[in-house]
């Protein structure tokens, strides 16, 4: 199967996909087979109808999030084009519109976003210096205040902060660059980091503002495993697009403008960003109905 893998990785960047685009189909694809070794299923049929409305129905009663399933469905429909056009197999198992998951009406895109009170415990719980890094805070801080996807979060070089016009630089989807401003907080904890922890890195010379000690750059998954320990002591769940979703919606709430909150979160359009965010949250909706 591994070999299966890497040849579809090698189709796609022969195809022209984007790197970011390759990593996520790849991912997906990978934790397809992973399930599908599990169930010992043959390695002579690596998709077939029955496997993939098996792992379809898995995703569901695992409670992913709709548009996490509908991406890997999507993932798993290129997959199944790589695989026919290499004679691997010789029908096409997936259908889009049949098999993506439907959104029943009036609950599109429920936002889920931190709460003020969570995000005060949030920031009283990271002023803990014996259980949080400087490093880690400022990890906080910048998916709080920033937005920046955790993609763009490791890929936070130095020289994309200025500190004089206390501003970040942000290379984000499709190569697209954006500004977003700092807050102060933000820019000190920056400073702190940089003069102290970083300091004493073997990868102090690293181009990258956040490194570990095991390489140049933080990995995103290195993130998403503090963030989840985070939310186990704290009660919450907690993921890195949380942090994404609780920006544009404080923003929102405290009456900034759309196409502000557009441009700030790098949406290619203010549509974009009024379809993920104008939508209340579930809590709101309950608060809403309580009042009848």
């Amino acid at each position: 199967m591994n070999n299966l893998v890497q040849s579809f990785e090698l189709w796609l960047t022969e195809e022209g996909k984007a790197a970011k685009t390759i990593e996520s189909y790849v991912g997906d694809i990978k934790g397809y087979h992973l399930y599908i070794k599990d169930k010992a299923v043959s390695n002579e049929q690596p998709l077939s109808r029955f496997s993939f409305v098996r792992y379809k129905q898995h995703l569901l009663d695992q409670s992913f999030a709709v548009a996490t399933i509908n991406k890997k469905i999507n993932s798993l429909k290129v997959y199944n084009d790589f695989l026919q056009k290499k004679g691997i197999v010789s029908e096409s198992y997936i259908q889009l519109k049949r098999d993506r998951v439907v959104i029943a009406a009036g609950s599109e895109h429920v936002v889920t976003a931190l709460s003020e009170e969570e995000v005060e415990k949030l920031l009283f719980y990271l002023e803990d210096h014996t259980k949080v890094s400087i490093r880690n805070k400022l990890i906080v801080y910048l998916l709080l205040y920033t937005g920046v996807r955790v993609s763009e979060l490791v890929n936070i070089k130095l020289v994309d902060i200025d500190v004089l016009t206390s501003a970040l630089t942000v290379r984000g989807k499709g190569g697209k660059i954006r500004e977003i401003s700092l807050r102060q907080d933000v820019l000190q904890l920056k400073k702190q980091y940089q003069q102290g922890e970083r300091v004493q890195s073997r990868f102090q010379d690293s181009e990258y503002l956040l490194v570990s000690q095991r390489a140049k750059k933080m990995h995103r998954d290195a993130v998403r495993d503090w963030l989840s320990i985070v939310g186990n002591e704290l009660g919450m769940k907690l993921h890195p697009h949380l942090f994404r979703h609780t920006f544009a919606t404080r923003l929102l709430r405290k009456g900034v403008d759309l196409t502000t909150v557009s441009k700030l979160t790098g949406h290619s359009t203010v549509n974009m960003t009024a379809k993920f965010y104008i939508q209340t949250t579930r809590k709101e909706k309950q608060n809403a109905v309580d009042k009848l």
